[in-house]
C-alpha cells in the first residue's frame, strides 16, 4: 500500500516492499518530484504492478567506478585490444566526473548536464566515443539488475556548430591530395624517399586501404598473377615497439576484401620483393622472417610512427601543399580520384570495405576541385543559350 505527501507544489510517493529478511528493517520506496497527486499515484500503481509480476529491481548501492571495472572485466572478453583501449579511455572521462558517485543517483539529468558540459571541451567525434561507452556502461548495469532504467536512453549529443572561421579554415585544410600534387609527391618519395617509402606510399595512394591494413600485409596476400591484394588484418601497436605488435582483425566484416590493383604498383611490389629477398640475405643471422611485406631490416613490420615521419619530411620539401596531410590522407586521396574517375559510390564503398554505405557517403561526401570545375563547366554549357 502506497501513501502520498505533498511538499510545497510537488507530490511524493511511498511504497512498502515488506521487511528485509536479512536487517529486520521495514523497506520502503520514495520517489519524489510529480507535479500532482494524481501522477504520484500513477507512478505507485506502476511499480506496484512491476513489483506484483516480480519484475522490479531495486537500484544497487554501487558506485559508478565498480560497475565501469565490472563492465570493462566483462566487454574485454569479446572485443579487440584496439577497442577495449579506446572505451577504456572514454570511459575514465566520465569516471572523473562520478568515481565514487553510487549508480543510482546518476538521473537521466545528472548525465545529460554532465555531457553537455563535456562538448564544449571536447569534439563531436570524441563525444560520439564518450557517449557510445556511457550506453554501454550503464545498458550493462541495467541488464545485470543493479538499475531499473539506463540513463543514457533518450539522449542526443548536442550538435557542435562550427563558426565562419572553423567552416573557412577547414576549407583550406583539406586533408587529400589533388591529382597534380599527388603526382609531385609520389615523384619526389621516388627520387628522395627513403627505404620502403615510394612503394608504401604509392600503395596507399593507389588501394585506398588503411595504414594499418598496409603494414599487416603478408607476401601471401599479394596475388601476383591476379593483381590483386586480399585484406584480412590490420596491425596494432599503440607503443610503436616493433616487437610488441599484434595482428587484428580489419574494423569490419566488410574490411576483409579483395581489390584489384594496379599494373604499376604491382610492379613496384614485385620490385620491392627483390630488394627484401637480398636484405633477408645480409641479414640471415638476425631476420625475423615473418613474411611482412614492409619490414624494418630485422624483419619486424614497420611501426606506424615511422611512415608517418617520412611523410611530414617529404612534404617540407613541398611548401606548396599547405596542407595537413596524413597517412590516413591517402585514403580520402584514393576516394576524392575515384569519385573523379566516375566510379559509382557501392564500388567505392566495397573497394574501401565500408559494411555500410552510408559511411562512404558521410565520410567522403565531398568533391575535388577538378571535379567543382568540371561540375561548373557543364552547367555554364548547359545554359550558355540564355543571356542575363
Amino acid at each position: 500500500m502506497a501513501y502520498f505527501r505533498k511538499r510545497g507544489d510537488k507530490w511524493s510517493y511511498t511504497v512498502n516492499l515488506g521487511i528485509d529478511t536479512i536487517t529486520k528493517k521495514r523497506k520502503q520506496i520514495t520517489k519524489s518530484g510529480f507535479s500532482s497527486k494524481t501522477a504520484a499515484k500513477d507512478a505507485a500503481k506502476e511499480l506496484e504492478f512491476k513489483i506484483s509480476r516480480g519484475e522490479f529491481v531495486q537500484d544497487s548501492n554501487m558506485n559508478f567506478h565498480t560497475l565501469a571495472e565490472k563492465w570493462l572485466e566483462s566487454y574485454s572478453t569479446q572485443a579487440k585490444v584496439s577497442s577495449v583501449r579506446a572505451r577504456t579511455k572514454e570511459s575514465n572521462v566520465l569516471l572523473k566526473q562520478w568515481t565514487n558517485t553510487p549508480i543510482k543517483s546518476i538521473s537521466k539529468s545528472v548525465y545529460r548536464e554532465y555531457l553537455n558540459e563535456l562538448s564544449k571541451m571536447y569534439s563531436q567525434n570524441y563525444m560520439d566515443g564518450i557517449h557510445t561507452t556511457g550506453r554501454m556502461i550503464f545498458k550493462f548495469a541495467v541488464e545485470s539488475e543493479w538499475l531499473q532504467q539506463n540513463p543514457t536512453e533518450n539522449y542526443s549529443l548536442p550538435k557542435q556548430q562550427a563558426t565562419i572561421e572553423e567552416v573557412e579554415k577547414e576549407n583550406l585544410r583539406k586533408k587529400f591530395l589533388e591529382k597534380k600534387e599527388l603526382i609531385g609527391f609520389l615523384s619526389l618519395a621516388r627520387t628522395e624517399g627513403l627505404s620502403n617509402d615510394y612503394t608504401l606510399f604509392s600503395l596507399l595512394a593507389y588501394s585506398g586501404i588503411r595504414i594499418g591494413e598496409s603494414l599487416a600485409l603478408k607476401w601471401p596476400d599479394i596475388n601476383f598473377r591476379s593483381g590483386s591484394i586480399r585484406i584480412s588484418k590490420t596491425l596494432y601497436n599503440p607503443t610503436n615497439n616493433k616487437v610488441n605488435y599484434t595482428l587484428l582483425t580489419p574494423k569490419t566484416k566488410g574490411s576483409i576484401r579483395t581489390i584489384k590493383m594496379d599494373d604499376q604498383v604491382m610492379k613496384l611490389l614485385k620490385r620491392h620483393l627483390l630488394q627484401q629477398n637480398k636484405m633477408k640475405i645480409q641479414n640471415r643471422h638476425h631476420y625475423m622472417d615473418e613474411n611482412f611485406v614492409f619490414t624494418s631490416p630485422e624483419g619486424y613490420p614497420l611501426v606506424q610512427k615511422l611512415p608517418a615521419i617520412r611523410l611530414q619530411r617529404l612534404l617540407k620539401k613541398l611548401p606548396h601543399i599547405n596542407k595537413e596531410i596524413t597517412l590516413h590522407s591517402f585514403r580520402h586521396t584514393h576516394t576524392s580520384l575515384l569519385i573523379e574517375a566516375g566510379v559509382g559510390l557501392k564500388e567505392i564503398q566495397q573497394r574501401l570495405g565500408h559494411t555500410d554505405i552510408q559511411t562512404t557517403m558521410n565520410i567522403y561526401a565531398h568533391m575535388t576541385d577538378n571535379m567543382e570545375e568540371k561540375a561548373s563547366h557543364q552547367f555554364s554549357k548547359l545554359m550558355e543559350d540564355l543571356q542575363l
